[in-house]
């Protein structure tokens, strides 16, 4: 009691008497809501001439129509299905070559172009090799040679034992440059040989050690079937020190061969077998990006002890394929156990016989972990007589070189079937190439990939039944051509389009943020589930209570056609901003991939779209005329027209791009050029056409709807009559940046009212994505909510350092009852200018002459806050852009509570997480005088009276009912009180340090969402009246009001100072979710791949079963090596 008297005592010193000598004047908040917001509609509408650009669109005839999603789908799809075609062509015409290739005799040497050794600095071996350097879209703007090839030789290659390969397979040239020429888009082309070395088409310089070719995804994926794998993992006390080492890494190659197709555990044994993962019990996990890591996470924790029990570790590996065989789970495809121990007592022919008899439908891989010596007999018993190989592991670089061996002993059925060469799509993966080429800082960015390719087989004769895989040829496809056949122009703004594979990982969303900026700075997600991206709103999980979405996700994965109709959550302005939004889904499968196309399109607006374009041949005035001067850019990603050898006709910026092909246009003979190059009618069709050097590709309708757009807007920047008098007097009263107007076609026109300053980026720099922006987006979204308004927000700063904001409408036009945004107007205006005229309208009542209190007095606090709950406009400067929960949280508590606004949970699982340390200040203890513990003491006292007393905070909330103007005197509603506070953080004596590389994560954000309805009754805004009570020991209450803006997506927020209640912090940074103590759920739905090569009568007459050490000994030498232990067992 005495302690909670002081406590008391110290607030009431701290506060001092609180006197509240008349409530908010809520009316004059009205008034001062509705004079601001007027003001800047009328203002900006005639500023942006917005009505003229409406008309001039009218006046030119534009018309608008309803888009048929179905039809619009069946013509994307069409225009991906013909670029893939002409990609997996491509791979056939390689494959049939490579293995007529295989067959010939090399009888002269041929002189290998070593890709580390082109044009090397030191000139030692150094082939001098041209090299041409072109722009980015062009092999990542890397220097190479599109008239040779250029060999990776990985340093563990034996060169002597790979010339055959290295000298037949440098046959494929002629065919890498015919491919080339008949298709420019077409990316690197390759061969990657079972010896491990890799055929690069075109030359590049690679200054790097080169990857082994049987270690990338698309090798291994064309090479073998889906795997369903177990890892047995020898966990024994003889299984210590650099044993223990080895077994891991030979375990963790074996993972990294696996996929997303793949289905894998792995166990420990010693006494007793178990699984490494707990969560992972008795099951096999997909072998998804995710699982990987938690597996390997989980092997780097297993501790040797006891001694080995074989028969346990067996049975348990077979018990559970068997199981996933009968149950038609996992992959229905190859099954396999790979043993990794330092030596087994026994065969164990009894198990064998028993699960594996006679057709051994699992492979086992045994894996002898021994740095020096060991006995091999009974683990290559067990290999070579259960369809399986045998390695010897003395070394880390003999771990990834064993891990390889299985890859070839999967291939032997398809490679016995010989005349079936199923195509293999990989998941997406980032170009190696352009991460690691460049060894100076300007690097290309990385880019995003898949590749098609399929195996080649060994059709020579031997005296010895073999299946013999040669390697797997492919190439690259980058994820921009895809999108390419895609024009976002076609879907129209916040439309979008993704692509999905068979386990429904996104080849590409708006969503997906693959690449880290710069690279290495947080985890590639490179394989994300849709279900990831696709936010459902709803209180559920990710995975729970959303039908509808699982529904239509399984119809993706099947490559069915149809489509669906979701409201999801929107992600804007870098996850600062989420939205509601509901859309309709289309989507088609891509035949002979694994791929299905869909796009999203916005439920009204979305499904119109404006038909307005300029017929360039019958134009009247030369339509360059319309691009004149440097006010004016396009859409710096979008497809005008384009050259088909980009490296030909290199240009500098994309408003380069569009003058010289409009010049064209005026030129007799000119042809659109609108089809892209379609695709042979049969497979491997020989004689391609070569293209020309000057062939082009054009998008009419863009182009021509580019001129109109053009054209409308050509003179919206030209001063009036008034121009000069509106021009002075809006940047005198509001203080006008600039003006802009973006339009449908990616064009995007600014003029300038003030000098911006040549140390500041400049508007057009990084605002030049027209319908992608984000003030674009939201604006076309406000139309739905109030037609005649801006949208505000803070953006960038202006040449003094002080904040702009940036305001934009969107401009329809309708057409017999249809309408669609062709365009969005804006302004942007200096903050300090305009929070001026804000404090001018706030610094006066007009209703009560009596009035003492406004937005310049001390007793009251005003904000203007957007739809998200940023502050447009404080009277403190530092405020502008800032969260508001950040400045005062128990207040945008008592908002959310009463539904003014709306808190919206959203998770991003694609987040970056650091482990941290902490810098303790304990670390140098310091001689610390009374007066630092006291200030101390007084410091935790002040903090625990604030969190008692602001337990007890209630809000009061009164609602206007409709009476004379004057009359606010009504009847007050008792509303829910708040969460209680919860007491501030202490202050923290460390400082979390990052520890290694980011991790991927999860992580959760609450944003926030202005619901207007709340502060609309009967049909007209009114101020919501509320009230902070039981906040402070002296019973004084904190009275605040919240008023619409009209004519804009803003609250005007006037809150009483005089109360000193206690305020919480909310933050809208995403904080990691911490791990679930419960056990994932088993994978979504997935489809598995069609084909499955998993079995051949003959292969059980092949003997190579690793009787050879781990070094890649002759063929011969192996072959009769085998068959002696064959004899003998």
């Amino acid at each position: 009691m005495e302690a909670t008297r002081w406590l008391c005592f110290v607030c009431l010193l701290l506060v001092g008497p609180s006197a509240q000598d008349e409530d908010i004047p809520h009316n004059e908040v009205k008034n001062w809501a509705l004079k601001f917001g007027v003001d800047l509609w009328e203002f900006g509408r005639q500023f942006t001439k917005m009505n003229e650009l409406q008309r001039k669109y009218q006046d030119f005839e534009a018309t608008v129509i309803r888009k048929d999603g179905l039809l619009l789908i069946r013509e994307l799809a069409a225009e991906v299905q013909n670029m893939m075609d002409i990609k997996m062509n491509a791979v056939l015409r390689i494959m049939d070559s490579a293995e007529q290739a295989a067959l010939t005799k090399q009888t002269t040497s041929t002189t290998i172009l070593d890709a580390q050794r082109l044009n090397a600095k030191d000139n030692k071996g150094a082939n001098e090799v041209k090299l041409v350097a072109g722009p980015a879209e062009h092999f990542g703007g890397l220097p190479v040679n599109t008239s040779l090839s250029a060999v990776l030789l990985p340093s563990a290659v034996n060169l002597k034992e790979a010339e055959g390969a290295v000298a037949w397979s440098g046959l494929l040239e002629p065919l890498f440059v015919n491919n080339y020429e008949s298709d420019p888009a077409l990316q690197w082309q390759y061969f990657g040989s079972s010896d491990g070395f890799t055929r690069l088409y075109p030359a590049v310089q690679w200054p790097t050690e080169p990857p082994d070719a049987r270690s990338n995804a698309w090798y291994v994926g064309a090479a073998t079937g889906p795997r369903d794998a177990i890892i047995l993992l020898d966990a024994s006390g003889s299984m210590a020190g650099e044993k223990r080492s080895l077994a891991i890494t030979t375990a963790s190659a074996i993972l990294d061969t696996l996929g997303a197709n793949d289905f894998v555990n792995v166990y420990r044994f010693a006494e007793n077998t178990q699984e490494v993962a707990p969560c992972f019990k008795d099951i096999l996990v997909q072998a998804n990006a995710e699982n990987i890591r938690e597996l390997k996470s989980a092997m780097s924790k297993v501790r040797p002890e006891n001694i080995a029990n074989f028969t346990s570790a067996l049975v348990t590996a077979f018990d559970i394929l068997n199981r996933y065989l009968q149950a038609g789970q996992g992959t229905k495809c190859n099954q396999a156990i790979f043993l990794i121990t330092d030596g087994s007592p026994s065969e164990f022919k009894e198990i064998f016989k028993h699960y594996n008899q006679p057709h051994m439908p699992v492979r086992i891989f045994t894996y002898l972990v021994a740095p020096s010596g060991g006995s091999a007999t009974e683990l290559r018993w067990m290999a070579c007589n259960n369809k399986g190989f045998f390695s010897r592991v003395s070394s880390r670089q003999d771990a990834k070189e064993a891990a390889l061996k299985h890859v070839e002993v999967l291939a032997r059925p398809l490679v016995l079937y010989q005349n079936n060469h199923p195509l293999y799509w990989s998941p997406s993966f980032v170009d190696v190439r352009r991460q690691c080429l460049s060894p100076h800082p300007d690097c290309p960015n990385p880019e995003l990939m898949t590749s098609v390719a399929t195996a080649i087989f060994d059709r020579r004769n031997y005296s010895v039944r073999t299946a013999q895989l040669l390697g797997v040829v492919g190439t690259d496809v980058p994820i921009r051509e895809i999108q390419k056949m895609v024009p976002p122009h076609k879907l129209g703004v916040n439309g979008y389009a993704f692509m999905i594979n068979n386990n429904g990982h996104a080849l590409f969303h708006p969503v997906l943020r693959p690449l880290p900026q710069p690279p290495g700075s947080r985890p590639e997600y490179s394989s994300v589930d849709f279900a990831l991206l696709e936010l459902v709103e709803g209180e559920g999980a990710v995975f729970d209570n959303h039908s509808h979405f699982n529904e239509m996700r399984s119809d993706l994965i099947n490559q069915k056609e149809g489509e669906a109709e979701l409201t999801v959550l929107v992600k804007q302005d870098q996850m600062r901003r989420v939205a509601s939004r509901r859309q309709k889904y289309f989507y088609k499968g891509i035949d002979g991939t694994p791929f299905t196309l869909g796009i999203a399109l916005p439920e009204g607006y979305g499904m119109h779209e404006v038909l307005a374009e300029q017929e360039i041949k019958l134009s009247k005035v030369n339509v360059t005329e319309f691009f004149k001067g440097a006010d004016w850019k396009v859409h710096p990603d979008w497809v005008y027209c384009e050259y088909s050898y980009a490296n030909e006709q290199p240009f500098s910026t994309a408003e380069e791009r569009v003058l010289h092909f409009l010049s064209r246009t005026l030129q007799p003979g000119w042809k659109w050029m609108s089809l892209r190059p379609r695709s042979p009618q049969k497979d491997r069709e020989p004689g391609h056409k070569k293209m020309e050097r000057d062939s082009y590709y054009c998008d009419k309708n863009l182009m021509q709807s580019l001129v109109f757009d053009a054209m409308v807007t050509e003179s919206l920047e030209k001063p009036s009559s008034r121009g000069k008098e509106n021009k002075q007097q809006g940047y005198q009263m509001f203080g006008v940046a600039m003006t802009f107007v973006a339009t449908r076609s990616g064009l995007l026109r600014w003029k300038d009212h003030s000098d911006p300053g040549a140390d500041q980026p400049h508007f057009s720099e990084f605002n030049r994505k027209a319908t992608d922006e984000v003030w674009y987006q939201r604006a076309v979204e406000q139309h739905a909510i109030e037609p005649d308004s801006f949208v505000f927000s803070v953006d960038g700063e202006s040449d003094k350092g002080a904040p702009l904001v940036t305001a934009s409408h969107a401009v329809f036009v309708e057409h017999k009852g249809h309408k669609a945004p062709a365009a969005v107007v804006g302004l942007q205006f200096k903050q300090t200018a305009l929070t001026s005229h804000f404090i001018n309208i706030t610094s006066s009542c007009q209703g009560y002459p009596n009035c003492k209190k406004t937005c310049a007095s001390d007793e009251l606090d005003c904000y203007v806050l957007d739809n998200n709950g940023f502050v447009i406009l404080s009277e403190s400067p530092e405020h502008s852009g800032k969260f508001f929960g950040q400045l005062d949280g128990t207040i945008m508590d008592s908002l959310v509570q009463d539904r003014i606004f709306k808190r919206v949970p959203l998770h991003d699982h694609q987040g970056a997480c650091h482990d941290t340390r902490s810098t303790s200040t304990d670390a140098a203890p310091k001689l610390n005088s009374p007066t630092r513990h006291l200030t101390a003491v007084a410091q935790w006292a002040g903090a625990k009276a604030l969190w008692m007393l602001t337990s007890f905070v209630g809000t009061t909330w009164s609602l206007p009912i409709p009476q004379e103007e004057d009359d606010y005197e009504d009847e007050e509603i008792e509303m829910a009180l708040p969460e209680p506070m919860t007491p501030p953080p202490p202050p923290r004596p460390t400082t979390p340090i990052p520890i290694g590389p980011a991790r991927p994560c999860e992580k959760r954000s609450d944003l926030y969402v202005l619901q207007p309805e709340r502060l609309n009754t009967s049909g007209s805004f009114n101020p919501l009246k509320g009230k902070l009570t039981n906040c402070h020991v002296t019973g004084c209450e904190r009275p605040f009001s919240v008023q619409k803006i009209p004519h804009s997506n803003l609250i005007l927020l006037v809150v009483d100072t005089l109360c000193p209640c206690g305020s919480k912090q909310l933050f809208i940074t995403p904080q990691e979710v911490p791990p679930s103590a419960t056990c994932p759920k088993e994978s979504l739905y997935r489809r598995r791949p069609t084909e499955c090569f998993n079995y051949h009568p003959e292969e059980i007459v092949i003997q190579v079963c690793g009787g050879c050490t781990a070094l890649r000994a002759s063929l011969v030498f192996c072959l009769v090596a085998s068959a002696w232990l064959m004899v003998v067992s």
